[in-house]
């Protein structure tokens, strides 16, 4: 749908603020108890020996340690501590919340500018299916002809007739994927524009009621229809964008370009002669 792409972006890249948590795990971060483990195991495979050479006890660290990973050309078991940082003066306290919460899906349904990217970047693909699936037709019609054919056929004109073959499925394979990336660059770029709109208009509907903290709606378990502004985000991104510029269609080749290049090497020695 085109209306994914824009349900993160607009909630994020606003500047709206979404707080989002993310925590990552180092494989080699301390677990407590490990160290104490691999430093017992030694102690109980000799017991004779702690005998002989009792250690006198250790007293506990007045400052809190942990175990960090072992840089290169570190002892093994050796433990650093924290370092102990003074206070930072104390900085300015956020304001207040005022909440607004946005539906995006709501939003791009509602815009014209939206339906008529859905609209025409649906028309293309729908023609590409098409034009696809009627070569994918002819090809089978080529592959049934030339089996048909084939007891007639020397094993040159065998070969040739194959090769002509594959080599216009490999060139319309190439239009196709060509003409099917022109489609996706005009849809992100069709797209694009309708999301620096969104994001100027989430804004200036925001500072209207005195918001500072937008939301997207899929993250809020609960609100009530107050904090609500997808309407009215709508509303004003019809009038400031009510249509967007589209590139134009990339056209299809004409029957001379996707003519092997064997078929137009044969084509050309026959005119030759003719002449």
């Amino acid at each position: 749908m085109l209306h994914s792409r824009l349900i993160a972006t607009a909630a994020l890249a606003a500047a709206l603020t979404i707080p989002a948590f993310a925590q990552q795990r180092d494989p080699g971060f301390f677990v407590p108890g490990q160290q104490q483990q691999r430093q017992q195991r030694p102690a109980q495979a000799r017991p004779q020996q702690a005998q002989q050479n009792p250690q006198p006890a250790q007293q506990a660290p007045s400052q809190p340690q942990v175990q960090l990973p072992n840089q290169p050309g570190d002892s093994a078991g050796q433990q650093q501590q924290i370092p102990q940082l003074p206070a930072l003066p104390r900085g300015e306290a956020p304001p207040t919340a005022v909440i607004g919460v946005i539906g995006v899906p709501d939003i791009m349904r509602i815009s014209t500018a939206a339906q008529q990217v859905e609209r025409e970047i649906g028309a293309r693909r729908q023609k590409l299916n098409e034009e696809a699936a009627r070569e994918q037709a002819a090809w089978r019609d080529a592959q049934q002809t030339l089996a048909s054919q084939r007891q007639g056929l020397s094993a040159e004109q065998l070969r040739t007739r194959e090769r002509e073959l594959q080599e216009r499925i490999t060139n319309a394979q190439r239009v196709f994927r060509e003409r099917n990336q022109a489609i996706q660059e005009a849809a992100q770029f069709s797209l694009a524009q309708i999301e620096r709109m969104l994001i100027a208009v989430i804004r200036q509907v925001a500072d209207s009621r005195g918001m500072n903290l937008v939301l997207h709606r899929a993250q809020v378990a609960l609100n009530v229809n107050e904090f609500d502004i997808s309407q009215q985000v709508a509303e004003e991104l019809n009038k400031v964008l009510p249509a967007v510029s589209i590139p134009p269609e990339v056209p299809a080749p004409a029957a001379s370009d996707a003519t092997p290049p064997a078929r137009q090497q044969q084509q050309q020695r026959q005119q030759q002669r003719r002449n």
